[in-house]
């Protein structure tokens, strides 16, 4: 069979001259667009809902983009929020996008929704629903509207007939749930074997058969256990949020020299990297508020030792004192690499401003000087603030952003302004530096920012960052083999968005097995006071393009700060943090707590902090906690003796007692004990087969199916949902 062309086009549509009291529109398709004409527009009447705006298409067709036009300068009238829906029908349409326009004259396009289970579907009807204006009290103005995607009938009416066939076998499985719900059983039988079309896997109709139909216990108890140890719960596990739990790190100390502090003292600045292998945190130089540190530290956490390895790496033929640097670990060769510093400008003569590369082998404990300036071998000039990160595979480290330090130059009244450095690799065999990219609109640099490399995917992630006096939070991809740039987010925070603040001095690492990258925040545009310092821990769902926010803490006064840092790191920026991926743990050290009170505090505290979701086996014991609760409850209603018996052995098995919330439960079953047998229970009037426990044994299914993956399942809808009140 021929492979069917999917040829893009475009299918624009414009607004002009439109004002008018009407709510839904069938524009004509035009092409033009008008940005410096106040006229060439459409305007709600006013700005209380309903408004929408409904384009009609000459053809269904696969609508990928739409872009969104606007007005020369700013307009009170923009959309600052609104929503997007499309169908094929006017009145039965699906949610698109949600999102909202920056108030500036750029044109800005977004993805819509046009997939299901893979597939593309049609659309012939596009509406545009506005939410808010950003002159709160004004009415919504709409300058141009153009959609892109397919068009081509070739193309299209395979995916019509595909979505058609979609739409009547989900109408089946909907009918299906609905009679096995109400018991209409020769009904289901007969749908079923006309259409053969399954409600769910069978695995699931097994389920439902022992617990609805047959009340068999102990067989569904066996039946959730080989779910779980097939791993089908996994799914709803990732979707979890996480709970943080932090962890003082209080060590033994060992040192090697007698005239060495027997830990690393405050400072912020300074660079961390973890030996996941030997299971050792590396920690060079920083800042402790009076001046640069060469310190050289290793923490050990089977034997919760800190390790002086160097008091001053500069005396041993390793780098000199420094803070702002960066620093990676090859752990398969055992090998650590630091590059960059900051400088003060006293301290910028021709020689200082030389960029030098170090290697620290691990094994020999030996520093090796790679270059005493790699901008000329190729590669960077010095810089302070940039990203490193190692693709070990590859033997390649690649280095982005970051300020360029230049001379002072006294015959002039104004410094020069800031040069930012581009994107370099360095490939460690060769010992060979290439220049990726330049700082470009497309590639923009920044200091303070996060860049973090997946193996897999052979991507790396950069994100957020400072440049001049501009806080980014735009986060990207660049392909290391190909070096293609994907934009995930163009650095427009979207009212009501769920993403990290527009900041830099964030720290961030990245998981490669759960493919999640995790930030803990630093400074940002909403916080530079720094007496209103705030911390936040956010987590990035690579596959499902998702932020989560999982943990917060707000500095308030220098007391509570206090009475916090017992349980959690008090706000700080300029901390470092690294993960263990094996481990599951991140872990903290020092940073710049923000205090005006105290300019030259620095902070000297070390942190565990784990990620944990529910288990399967939480979610195992869960679930046969409910199992037992619909038994119990059978059981009381008919033997109130056997029940508090099954009550204090069998179910009592199955509590979390040392959970507050859990243990209140479960001493409030006692009280079904004595609940009045003629209570009110909610049944259905129709079918008279139906009783108390089919309708609860109904509804424990219902919740039972919820961890199941949703491919296997029944519709998560209900028929009777969809019949509107008259």
């Amino acid at each position: 069979m021929a492979a069917i062309s999917r040829e893009r086009h475009f299918l624009k549509f414009s607004v002009h001259k439109w004002s008018s009291y009407s709510s839904n529109y069938y524009p004509e398709n035009v092409t033009f667009d008008k940005p410096s004409d106040q006229s060439s527009r459409w305007s709600s009447d006013s700005n209380n809902p309903p408004q929408f705006l409904t384009l009609k298409l000459e053809l269904p067709a696969i609508v990928e983009t739409i872009t969104f036009g606007k007005f020369e300068k700013t307009h009170v009238c923009n959309l600052k929020k609104f929503k997007i829906y499309g169908g094929l029908s006017d009145q039965n349409m699906i949610e698109l996008l949600e999102s909202g326009l920056r108030n500036d004259h750029q044109p800005e396009t977004f993805s819509l929704k046009h997939k299901i289970d893979g597939n593309d579907f049609p659309s012939k009807f596009i509406k545009i629903v506005p939410i808010q204006s950003w002159g709160p009290s004004f009415n919504f103005s709409i300058w141009y509207m153009e959609l892109s995607g397919v068009d081509d009938q070739h193309f299209v009416k395979p995916c019509m007939n595909w979505y058609n066939t979609y739409r009547e076998r989900e109408a089946i499985r909907l009918c299906l749930k609905h009679l096995r719900q109400h018991h209409y059983t020769e009904a289901y039988e007969a749908l079923q074997k006309k259409t053969k079309i399954s409600l769910e896997h069978p695995a699931l109709t097994e389920l439902h058969e022992q617990l609805v139909l047959h009340g068999d216990y102990n067989t569904c108890e066996r039946l959730i256990e080989k779910a779980c140890s097939e791993g089908l719960f996994n799914n709803f596990i990732s979707q979890q949020d996480y709970k943080p739990k932090w962890t003082p790190i209080e060590p033994a100390v060992l040192c090697l020299d007698s005239n060495t502090d027997a830990r690393p003292g405050m400072r912020g600045g300074h660079q961390m990297c973890i030996d996941t292998v030997t299971e050792t945190v590396y920690l060079f130089g920083g800042w402790d508020g009076i001046q640069d540190l060469a310190d050289f530290w290793a923490y050990h956490f089977p034997s919760q030792q800190w390790m002086c390895l160097s008091k001053n790496t500069d005396e041993e033929g390793g780098p000199s004192a420094r803070s702002c640097h960066k620093m990676c670990l090859d752990l398969e060769r055992k090998q650590i690499f630091i590059l960059g510093r900051y400088l003060d400008s006293s301290m910028r003569t021709k020689d200082n401003l030389k960029s030098d590369f170090y290697m620290y082998d691990i094994e020999s404990g030996k520093w090796t000087l790679i270059t005493e300036d790699t901008s000329a071998m190729g590669g960077p000039k010095l810089v302070f603030d940039h990203q490193m990160a190692i693709d070990t595979e590859q033997h390649t480290i690649y280095v982005f952003g970051g300020r360029e330090l230049a001379g002072v130059n006294s015959d002039s009244e104004r410094s020069p302004d800031p040069v930012f450095s581009g994107l370099y690799s360095y490939h460690i065999p060769t010992n060979t530096w290439t220049r990726l990219s330049e700082d470009c609109d497309k590639i923009k640099s920044r200091i303070g920012h996060s860049m973090l490399f997946h193996p897999s995917l052979r991507l790396l992630y950069i994100f957020a960052g400072q440049r001049q006096k501009e806080y980014l939070n735009d986060f990207f991809t660049y392909n290391v083999d190909t070096g293609e740039v994907i934009v995930i987010n163009d650095g427009t925070c979207k009212e009501g968005a769920q993403l990290p603040s527009a900041g830099f001095t964030q720290r961030a690492t990245i998981d490669p097995d759960y493919s999640e990258i995790h930030v803990l925040s630093g400074l940002s545009k909403e916080k530079d006071k720094r007496e209103n310092m705030k911390n936040s821990f956010w987590v990035y769902d690579i596959v499902k393009n998702k932020w989560s926010c999982i943990y917060k803490n707000e500095g308030t006064s220098p007391a509570a700060c206090t009475k916090k840092q017992l349980s959690e790191p008090v706000p700080r920026f300029a901390h470092q943090l690294v993960y263990d991926p094996v481990r599951k743990e991140h872990y903290l050290f020092g940073g710049n707590p923000g205090k005006d009170t105290l300019p030259r505090m620095r902070l000297d505290d070390f942190w565990a902090l784990k990620l944990s979701r529910p288990s399967k086996e939480q979610l195992l014991r869960k679930c046969k906690y409910l199992l037992r609760k619909q038994r119990f409850q059978e059981i009381a209603s008919t033997n109130p003796v056997n029940a508090l018996r099954y009550l204090q052995t069998d179910l009592a098995q199955t509590v979390d007692h040392s959970d507050l919330d859990d243990s209140r439960e479960f001493q409030l079953l006692a009280s079904e004990l004595f609940k009045d047998s003629e209570t009110e229970t909610e049944v259905t009037l129709l079918n008279p087969d139906v009783n108390e426990h089919f309708i609860s044994r109904t509804k424990l299914f219902d919740m039972l199916v919820g961890f199941f993956p949703d491919d296997m399942t029944q519709p998560k809808c209900n028929l009777i949902d969809l019949i509107e009140m008259s």
